[in-house]
């Protein structure tokens, strides 16, 4: 790592380039995003995890294209030695931008057969070059020079040569940036209907005839055209006032003193460049540009959501029913114990007839009794409204158990995985679901992390984005959930423990095995016996890991075990053991951080410690809490202008959020309506996945299936 990138990266992100640098040494050392922002905060300065992430990010970018500049140099300098001035030199290896790189590439890039190439074969380079020169010496009687067996006229020379000068404005760096900056400023994107498919694509039909300036583009609509396009949809096109940038382009390569034969063949050189070779490039280059940004916009969206349905307030060790709903096929039901291990399964059938109605209510009734049931958690799929009225039905006069709705998004996927088959060889797919709704009740976290987070459910266009770096993201934000909330040692799957830090796959199912041959861990210091388990991996593993019950309190907290000293020597002070120490508040208002402080532990992390300490283990996530849908809407056609509704936030966009009032189609909620009393720029300032809403309809579209909401004047 150059100090140059570094600096880079500072003014990039506007962080002190102490703290650039000592995080990028972590990073480059092996320690993890949650390690660093949690128990390295004298080094880095307190950096945030966001912080350290953007870094991270900012240093695999800049070193890629570090590497991108030491082969352009080696590539020209093989090529074309003698054009490798110290100047290009200079500009190639201080240029942090990747399109102005590739601009200074682009005159020595290896390329295909071209226009200008088939010219200078035909020995129309002179001739190129004697136009440029501007001279007043007439151009065609200078043309007549070329004729030969390969040009059959002045007039087949001239156009070679202006094949030769278009390209060579093309490949301009500094005509190409000027053109940059006219796009930036007001490239202006259309979009059209392909006509035989305007039938197939009505759900795009805002833009069967679209214009609006590129910059101004927000990104879902950008995406959304996008993927139009990709399914023949529209056609697109990303263009800028042709005379300005053709006015741009003259005023670089035309003399202003002189107009002559040799300026008018310059001038159609120009139009030539703009047309075909400018236009397209930058056009692509717009698009990719805004595309890219629109794909971290999503990205971003997509992993907030899905952080929040990871930290969804678990509803904790209970034993629990749950049902995966559904009509023709009956829904599946299974009993679950604290631990969420199977009890019973079966298949009950509510929605059929009457005969079978009264069989499922005595079953459900059987199974509450027998299993000591505390709740009941029902699928939102499929028949989930009907199933949820009936198990209210069932069980209001003589049980007090809350039923509880739970996105079953992603739920079937986890039913054919090789996890589910795994952990339940002999049972039927549908069944391995209403376990998971089950499990996903108990606790989101444990149970989500089993499937791609991609088949959550929660984001726009995530088959549209970049898959990289949406995997990249997802998997960064499902490891800092898993770290936020800690695991438990003991009870904890594979697929958990593989997100906790410095563990992954290998690790995790080392620790399941010793778990299996040992029985549960005692200390957090026994991890060390575990196969792979090395000071590496214990130093970033050790402070998320939990063990209740722990011969040392602080295995079940957050402090890290090279700070068990520091809290030995408070209590040692206090004159108590360290247990006394934990949710102790009046103990703890006794002492003076400061002075503990020293070479390897600063004020952040005593504070850390004295937080953690007061409240060790406190789960982040809070408790579930039951809701219930309207009685009265069943269906779209159920659904009257300015009726009151309670909802579910289902997902969260820029432009609002979509709102599960209890009816298969799920209402909008733009972001113009979520408040009257403050301008909100981004959903997520206010409002929260599963959180529950009161909304009033504004607009009903029956037949394209859309639904208005606002929560203004609640």
């Amino acid at each position: 790592m150059t100090e140059l990138l570094l600096q880079q990266i500072s003014n990039i992100l506007s962080i002190n380039i102490k703290q650039v640098t000592a995080t990028a040494e972590l990073l480059d050392e092996g320690a993890t995003i949650p390690f660093i922002s949690r128990y390295r905060k004298e080094i880095t300065g307190s950096l945030n995890e966001m912080q350290v992430s953007d870094i991270a990010v900012e240093l695999k970018r800049l070193t890629e294209l570090v590497k991108r500049r030491e082969y352009i140099l080696k590539s020209i300098s093989d090529n074309h030695k003698d054009k490798l001035t110290p100047e290009l030199e200079s500009s190639i290896n201080n240029c942090w931008d990747l399109n102005k790189l590739e601009d200074l590439y682009l005159p020595f890039k290896p390329k295909r057969k071209t226009k200008a190439s088939a010219a200078r074969e035909k020995g129309l380079e002179p001739l190129a070059q004697f136009i440029m020169s501007q001279s007043s010496m007439d151009v065609i009687s200078e043309a007549e020079k070329f004729i030969n067996e390969n040009v059959e006229s002045a007039e087949d020379a001239l156009s070679g040569a202006r094949d030769i000068i278009a390209e060579q404005i093309s490949e301009d760096a500094v005509a190409r940036n000027s053109l940059r900056s006219l796009y930036k400023q007001s490239a202006v994107l259309t979009s059209k209907v392909v006509t035989k498919n305007k039938e197939l694509g009505q759900k795009y039909q805002d833009y069967f005839d679209y214009t609006e300036e590129l910059r101004k583009c927000p990104g879902h609509r950008l995406l959304a055209i996008l993927r139009a396009e990709k399914e023949d949809i529209l056609r697109i096109a990303v263009d800028v006032d042709k005379s300005m940038a053709e006015n741009i382009l003259k005023k670089q390569f035309i003399r202003k003193d002189v107009s002559n034969s040799s300026t008018d063949q310059i001038s159609l050189a120009i139009e030539d460049a703009f047309k075909r070779l400018l236009t397209p490039s930058l056009e692509n280059e717009f698009l990719k540009t805004y595309k890219e940004k629109a794909d971290k916009e999503a990205i971003l969206v997509f992993a907030e959501n899905v952080r929040q349905l990871l930290l969804a307030a678990p509803l904790g060790q209970k034993r629990t029913m749950a049902i995966d709903p559904g009509f023709r096929t009956g829904c599946k039901l299974v009993c679950l114990d604290e631990q969420g291990s199977l009890l019973h399964y079966t298949t009950i059938f509510p929605h059929q007839s009457q005969n079978q109605l009264k069989d499922a209510e005595e079953t459900v009734k059987k199974l509450i009794a027998q299993f000591k049931i505390d709740a009941i958690a029902v699928g939102n799929g499929t028949a989930g409204r009907e199933t949820q009225s009936f198990i209210k039905n069932t069980t209001d006069d003589l049980f007090d158990i809350d039923v509880y709705m739970v996105n079953e998004a992603g739920a079937s996927i986890y039913s054919a995985s090789d996890a589910a088959r795994e952990e339940f060889p002999d049972l039927d797919l549908t069944v391995r679901g209403a376990i998971s709704i089950g499990r996903r009740l108990m606790d989101p976290l444990a149970e989500l992390v089993k499937i791609d987070a991609k088949s959550i459910g929660v984001g726009q266009y995530q088959h549209d984005v970049d898959q990289h770096q949406l995997k990249d993201s997802l998997d960064q934000t499902v490891s800092s959930a898993v770290n936020l909330v800690g695991v438990n040692l003991n009870t904890s799957s594979q697929h958990l423990l593989q997100y906790v830090s410095g563990i992954g796959p290998k690790i995790a199912k080392a620790i399941t095995n010793y778990r299996k041959d040992k029985g549960p861990f005692k200390s957090r210091d026994e991890l060390l016996k575990v196969n792979g388990v090395g000071a590496k991996a214990f130093e970033q593993a050790a402070g998320f890991l939990r063990i209740p019950g722990a011969e040392n309190p602080l295995d079940n907290s957050a402090v890290h075990p090279e700070s068990y000293p520091v809290v030995i020597e408070m209590a040692k002070d206090l004159s108590h053991p360290v247990k006394d120490l934990i949710s102790r508040e009046e103990i703890l208002k006794k002492i003076d951080i400061k002075k503990y402080v020293n070479e390897k532990t600063g004020l952040p992390t005593l504070q850390d410690i004295i937080d953690e300490l007061k409240k060790p283990g406190l789960d982040p996530r809070g408790e579930a809490s039951a809701f219930s849908f309207s009685k009265d809407i069943n269906e779209i056609k159920d659904l009257k202008v300015d009726m009151r509704l309670p909802g579910i936030i289902t997902n969260i966009t820029k432009f609002g959020a979509f709102v599960d009032i209890g009816i298969k189609e799920n209402g909008l909620l733009h972001i113009s309506q979520i408040s009257s009393t403050k301008f909100i720029k981004d959903p997520a300032e206010v409002l929260k996945l599963d959180q529950k809403v009161t909304v009033r309809v504004v607009s009903i579209d029956e037949e394209r299936k859309r639904i208005q909401l606002s929560m203004k004047d609640f």
